[in-house]
């Protein structure tokens, strides 16, 4: 039996980009998909996914070692209650989010950790001479698996958030850079007498009717698109930006929320839906997505404390701070001058 050290351990957590990478290898190839019926051998799923024969079982058997699948007899495999998380039609799919972290426009950005620890510079900018955004909307292929990923994620958060506040005061919600729409489909579908507003780049939002139409929301939904850099709709009386101030720097987030305030009426109530960090040695995921903001968009997550000093930045002041029951708070702020 081999003994257990701290040398062990640690080269375990060196070799992790294998098994982000092997996962990603099994969601591009809908492994999940296949086996979400019944057991099947590692020949058949590579007759399905067009694999070749020894190479998948390879890749199937070192999955079954972290519990994503379980190995049987005859190279035969079936999932597990985590592999089950890799279907695309699961209740909280994983899968999205799998195949876009192993793409090599993502790859490539991690790779250069380095130059970005060194220099404090972006790294996706120093490896692709512009930034995500811009990368993305260039290359359609990519912006629809990034879009997809961000649209899983919303699903698998919308129903704490929903748990955790209060949507009823409301009647007008703006969904500032809310994507295609999956957030703002939930938050309409849980509140049938509100109605929303999604607002972001004209590419992203014209793929939004489907989502909206599949929620049955479309008819109150108002789909504008723009820049949340200049105007926001005018209107609402709840603005909520969900992951969009983590992904830049605070010049630029509070330019964004003074576009925010700009908008919005006496009353009205601004909220960010992020993540925060949390005391030394604790809040693991949260601070590797503060390196992951370093590394991809440029931006960071944030303390408390910073997201008070941002909303006073923007003329906002920072009502409350609701948890989750996920990572996701919900960060309230009103406008300062305000009673």
């Amino acid at each position: 039996m081999v003994q257990q050290t701290p040398a062990l351990d640690l080269i375990r957590l060196v070799n992790g980009y294998q098994i982000s990478q092997a996962i990603h290898v099994a969601a591009a190839l809908g492994i999940a998909d296949h086996l979400a019926d019944e057991e099947r051998t590692s020949d058949d799923l590579a007759a399905a996914t067009g694999s070749h024969p020894r190479t998948l079982y390879r890749l199937l058997r070192a999955l079954a070692t972290t519990g994503v699948f379980r190995e049987g007899q005859d190279r035969r495999f079936a999932l597990t209650p985590m592999g089950e998380c890799l279907r695309s039609d699961a209740p909280v799919s994983v899968a999205p989010w799998a195949n876009l972290i192993g793409r090599p426009f993502e790859w490539n950005a991690w790779a250069h950790l380095l130059h970005s620890v060194r220099t404090g510079e972006n790294a996706f900018r120093h490896v692709h001479g512009t930034g995500n955004f811009d990368y993305l909307s260039r290359h359609p292929e990519e912006q629809a698996i990034f879009d997809r990923a961000m649209s899983a994620i919303s699903r698998r958060l919308a129903p704490a958030v929903l748990a955790a506040y209060d949507f009823s005061p409301f009647r007008r919600v703006v969904d500032v850079g809310g994507g295609t729409g999956a957030l703002l489909a939930k938050i309409l579908e849980a509140h049938p007498l509100l109605r929303g507003v999604l607002f972001d780049q004209p590419h992203v939002v014209a793929r939004a009717r489907s989502v909206l139409e599949a929620a049955s929301v479309i008819n109150r939904c108002e789909v504008v698109g723009g820049s949340f850099f200049e105007t926001v709709p005018e209107g609402g009386d709840a603005y909520v930006l969900k992951f969009i101030l983590h992904d830049w720097d605070d010049a630029a987030s509070t330019a964004i929320l003074k576009a925010c305030r700009r908008a919005m009426r006496v009353g009205a109530r601004l909220l960010v839906l992020e993540r925060l960090i949390d005391s030394p040695n604790e809040g693991a995921d949260t601070k590797f997505a503060d390196l992951n903001m370093l590394v991809e968009p440029g931006g960071l997550e944030r303390t408390p404390a910073e997201f008070a000093a941002l909303f006073a930045a923007a003329g906002f002041r920072l009502t409350r701070v609701v948890p989750t029951a996920t990572p996701l708070n919900v960060i309230e702020g009103a406008l300062a001058d305000a009673a």
